[in-house]
């Protein structure tokens, strides 16, 4: 009995110790995450906190102002606000100060302070934002600059206009941080945007193509449903070129990322319209192995060409390089679809060829050839028969 009681143990030790593995290769995964995003907004950090002692100083020490709250905080939302989006804000945050304080004080010289008083503050500061036409930032910073009127800051007889400076020292500062002081890399910021968008497109192209070559469809419904979901990665890559830009042309020490960034934002464009592409593509693969149409054997290559196109010009870009061998990948791409087109395809098949042409045009337009070039590199590897057969 004794040695069939411990007979469990050595099975049982197994399992916790795979337990345990799993255990700390998610921790481990996650500390890693975690160190990113760390690493990633160091700058940021930095940044919040040179502009939020900056502001404090100058409004305190430099002009007098004996409780200026509204200069920190008002540095620090600059910084925080999205990036490529900062001189709009610092307008919005200085107009909103302005209008948070003036129905606070109004109301507060008219019928005093109290709990009632600030229920009334709060929402005609958004009403007056909203009337105004004001974005998301301006009813928040009113709002809260209502509150802070009645709550926190000392009752006055007279309107406070050291509060609307304080705001004004506080954006201002917060500007000069990020553009003299501690500007953001703004090739850093778009490589990091990039790299998922274009990942993502990359990798679900060639699964795609791989699908088809096997058969999958299970395979090809999850990367059709993945490029589906991708506007998120490929926003944020837009919101990025626009926040280098942003940082580039307001930054001097940046202005020489200026050229890399031009690349990078002719190429967001058009890579937009390869991910609408693409996302057809994909579906009409799902298409073609429901309906078990006819898979030429260059139809699968010419997807997977394209996914390798845009791997590529993740790189070129990265490197700053000329995005020759993607255009390269792009015809090759062109070129297999032709071949498949005159093999013999079936309605979704035609439609998956059509896109490959559409989305090599493209990747070669965002490799910075001119259009009329595009269409003759793209005609030319498709042959003039069937591009003689579209136009008709």
């Amino acid at each position: 009995m004794a040695v069939a009681g411990k007979s469990p143990r050595p099975a049982a030790s197994p399992r916790l110790a795979a337990i345990l593995t799993v255990t700390r290769s998610r921790a481990s995964m996650e500390f890693r995450e975690r160190s990113e995003r760390v690493r990633a907004n160091i700058v940021l950090a930095l940044q919040a906190g040179l502009a939020a002692a900056i502001a404090w100083f100058i409004s305190h020490r430099v002009i007098g102002h004996e409780l200026p709250i509204f200069a920190p905080i008002s540095a620090v939302v600059i910084l925080s606000a999205s990036i490529g989006q900062r001189l709009k804000r610092t307008a919005e945050l200085v107009v909103g100060v302005a209008i948070g304080i003036a129905v606070g004080d109004a109301i507060i010289l008219t019928i005093g302070t109290g709990t009632w008083q600030l229920a009334l503050i709060v929402p005609l500061a958004v009403i007056a934002a909203v009337f105004l036409g004001g974005g998301s930032a301006l009813v928040t910073q009113s709002a809260s600059s209502g509150v802070l009127v009645a709550t926190l800051l000392p009752t006055t007889q007279s309107f406070y206009p050291d509060r609307f400076i304080d705001a004004l020292v506080g954006g201002l500062v917060g500007l000069v941080v990020l553009i003299l002081l501690l500007p953001l890399n703004p090739l850093t910021i778009v490589r990091r945007a990039a790299d998922p968008a274009l990942d993502i497109l990359a990798d679900m192209l060639i699964r795609s193509g791989d699908a088809l070559a096997a058969g999958d469809r299970r395979r090809a419904r999850a990367a059709s449903q993945r490029l589906h979901d991708a506007e998120k990665e490929l926003s944020a890559f837009r919101d990025a070129v626009h926040a280098g830009h942003e940082t580039a042309v307001l930054a001097p020490a940046r202005w020489r990322a200026r050229a890399p960034l031009a690349q990078y934002a002719e190429s967001a464009e058009y890579l937009t319209r390869g991910l609408r592409n693409s996302r057809v593509l994909a579906r009409r693969v799902v298409s073609i192995l429901t309906d078990q149409e006819p898979v030429p054997p260059s139809l699968p290559p010419a997807i997977c060409h394209l996914g390798e196109a845009v791997r590529t010009l993740r790189y070129e870009l990265d490197a700053g390089a000329d995005p020759a061998r993607t255009r390269r990948r792009a015809l090759d791409a062109a070129r297999c679809a032709a071949e498949a087109y005159e093999s013999g395809v079936g309605f979704n098949g035609s439609v998956v060829v059509a896109q490959i042409r559409a989305t090599a045009s493209d990747l070669v337009r965002a490799s910075g050839i001119a259009p009329d070039e595009v269409e003759r590199l793209v005609g030319e590897a498709f042959g003039r028969d069937v591009t003689a057969n579209e136009q008709t």
